[in-house]
């Protein structure tokens, strides 16, 4: 077995030193260089040289041998796949791991390179997630403010008291009263938003906000309150009198009106 591969090995060794002479020889006759030669073939020089002459000990295994006697012999326009034949790569051709170093430097693929598009990928999926989940919060916690940060009360607008409590059998002390056996007639004007209760003889007439504007009229037979939670914001008149406003502003004022009994 040892003595059939040094037999192998010489007359590999012999072909090689023919068949780059031949090479050699051919290529200094069109005056061509083994740099052209390298770029046309994309085998470095070295391993041109190396064919040339007949260094085997500086070669990858035969099979890569006859694929660069192919290249270079087709390159100076000789036959390349008779080269090729002509050199003994073995009876057995046994498939093994290239050697990088040997293979032309624009077949090889860098390894940072595909390492590089993994970790491109990698970061535009976590980009993307990171985004989707970004809006997706800001979308809840749109959905959870609350109705009143959506709608903030304006900066003029008087603040409005809770409803109060107004008995018409306990009403205030009459504030006005009207000339004999005349009905009470008030009439109320807004200058400015407010609360506004009205008790028409004993009865609740009116209870709620009034906007700036309002202008409404109420009669009583015997006696009218009227209580406003922003008593700066509104005018009272009462019968043919001059309307007077009932307080400061912000300010809870009550007003009872009455008519006198006749004589």
């Amino acid at each position: 077995m040892k003595e059939n591969t040094r037999n192998l090995q010489q007359e590999q060794v012999e072909k090689l030193e023919v068949l780059g002479a031949r090479l050699r020889q051919c290529r200094l006759e069109k005056s061509i260089t083994l740099e052209e030669v390298a770029a046309q073939t994309r085998i470095q020089a070295r391993l041109l040289q190396a064919i040339e002459e007949g260094r085997l000990d500086l070669l990858p295994e035969p099979v890569y041998i006859q694929g660069f006697l192919r290249r270079f012999a087709e390159a100076l326009e000789l036959d390349g796949a008779e080269f090729a034949r002509a050199f003994p790569a073995g009876a057995g051709v046994v498939l093994m791991k290239p050697r990088w170093q040997y293979l032309p430097a624009a077949q090889l693929r860098p390894l940072h390179l595909y390492l590089f598009y993994i970790l491109l990928v990698i970061s535009s999926v976590s980009g993307l997630s990171y985004i989707l989940n970004r809006s997706a919060v800001q979308v809840i916690e749109v959905e959870n403010i609350p109705s009143a940060q959506q709608f903030p009360t304006p900066k003029n607008t008087q603040p409005i008291p809770p409803k109060q409590s107004l008995d018409a059998s306990q009403s205030a002390q009459v504030s006005h009263a009207s000339q004999d056996g005349k009905p009470v007639q008030v009439g109320v004007t807004l200058k400015a938003q407010s609360w506004i209760r009205v008790v028409v003889d004993g009865k609740t007439e009116f209870e709620g906000v009034l906007p700036e504007g309002t202008q409404r009229t109420w009669v009583a037979d015997e006696q009218l309150i009227v209580r406003a939670g922003n008593a700066g914001g509104v005018l009272v008149e009462f019968n043919d009198q001059s309307a007077k406003q009932m307080g400061a502003p912000g300010a809870v004022e009550e007003m009872t009106f009455a008519a006198n009994p006749r004589s």
